[in-house]
């Protein structure tokens, strides 16, 4: 999508261990009309009238997901990243290895918001490696949800993270995917 594109060539920073920096605009300060215009653009490529859900994972890609859900009429649902007092009853839980964080975090959504009957679209900020996605689509599983789909606004494709799901055939669409980083300067792959 050139517009995300063109926003992170303007915005963008490159930190030291290939950290793309767009808080200014996607996940820290929020451009909510850019989200919204990155919302339609997913909507063009997974079944929008089959949803029941947007997932997301705690706290970054909360932002892009919540319009996503009010844009397509369906709930929000976040994994969340430690047990709180308001979970009641069973919990889903997968354990995934953060890329941002260096460290092993749980993920874990309460069995009363998530079921069998569901149809879910994940959404999130950024793919890197994939584990947290994997996470993610680990607890649509485990509630036995069909998964519609996967949405990613910025993938680093050169940490293969979108290329795991691609290559098992889930619905898959990344809408800028930065295929390599030379010193500060990013390289986008053309659709």
């Amino acid at each position: 999508m050139q517009q995300l594109i063109d926003r992170i060539r303007a915005e963008g920073k490159v930190l030291p261990g290939d950290i793309i920096k767009v808080d200014g605009f996607l996940n820290h300060r929020v451009d909510t009309k850019l989200l919204s215009a990155l919302a339609d653009e997913f909507a063009k490529y997974f079944p929008i009238d089959r949803l029941t859900m947007v997932l997301t994972a705690e706290a970054s890609g909360i932002a892009l997901a919540t319009i996503c859900a009010q844009k397509y009429g369906v709930p929000l649902l976040f994994a969340k990243k430690a047990k709180s007092d308001n979970i009641e009853g069973g919990l889903y839980q997968s354990d995934v290895f953060s890329y941002t964080y260096k460290k092993k975090v749980t993920y874990i959504i309460s069995q009363e918001w998530l079921h069998a009957d569901d149809h879910v679209l994940i959404i999130d900020d950024f793919m890197a490696k994939g584990n947290a996605m994997q996470g993610l689509v680990d607890l649509v599983n485990a509630a036995g949800a069909t998964l519609e789909g996967i949405g990613i606004a910025v993938e680093k494709g050169f940490q293969q993270g979108g290329d795991r799901f691609r290559n098992l055939g889930v619905p898959y669409k990344a809408l800028a995917v930065i295929d390599r980083v030379e010193g500060s300067e990013l390289f986008f792959r053309e659709d």
